[in-house]
């Protein structure tokens, strides 16, 4: 079982001032390994098909939505499952001490979507973007070593640190985060970028309501 994790929004609290009202957290899980390569080797093909040069990376946030749409179609036949976390971060819901901090409002992010998961994951090789927020990283890392040493059921097997740009399910995981946010949001194509991966959906949770 592999799990790929990324984020889409910002920890930071100062909405007014530009921080994102939301931050999601994708967990996308592939059981059977021989499924992710084919996805994988499927969205390496992607680029080329567009015109771009190998190497292009694909973030939901800066693609166009042209490029949105190639991607999300052409993942859409594959087997693959994912749940997601909404961090609202909206200061008349959220409140508590932990969540004045980045640090704890990671950590807290991070395990509510793994609790959620934990029914569904057994033997996990859990991957993560390298190149991602280094307070991210850490903390998440952090958090899943701890969830290895007190799970005698062996929820997760290995934790890696993989750059995005060799990884294109990371690339996947980053999409899967950028639908969930601009979905929460109800922006334009929220809708029409979500059909693709509905049906894939085990859990997103919103919080606090």
């Amino acid at each position: 079982m592999l799990v790929f994790i990324d984020e889409s929004g910002d920890v930071g609290l100062k909405i007014k001032e530009g921080s994102s009202r939301f931050f999601v957290i994708s967990l996308v899980v592939f059981e059977d390994h021989k499924e992710a390569e084919a996805c994988d080797k499927r969205i390496s093909l992607i680029a080329r098909e567009l015109g771009y040069n190998q190497g292009f990376i694909f973030h939901f946030k800066d693609n166009s939505h042209k490029i949105r749409l190639a991607f999300l179609e052409a993942v859409a036949p594959y087997d693959f499952f994912y749940f997601g976390f909404v961090l609202d971060k909206n200061p008349q819901k959220l409140w508590g001490k932990g969540f004045k901090f980045k640090e704890s409002l990671y950590k807290s992010t991070c395990s509510y979507v793994f609790e959620n998961a934990k029914p569904y994951l057994r033997d996990a090789i859990v991957i993560i973007d390298k190149s991602g927020k280094r307070v991210f990283r850490s903390q998440l890392a952090t958090y899943l070593k701890k969830r290895i040493n007190d799970e005698p059921n062996a929820i997760i097997k290995k934790v890696k640190m993989q750059p995005d740009r060799g990884n294109s399910l990371l690339q996947l995981a980053d999409y899967v985060a950028g639908v969930i946010n601009r979905h929460a949001q109800g922006k334009k194509f929220s809708d029409e970028y979500r059909r693709f991966i509905a049906a894939k959906e085990i859990n997103v949770q919103i919080w606090p309501k």
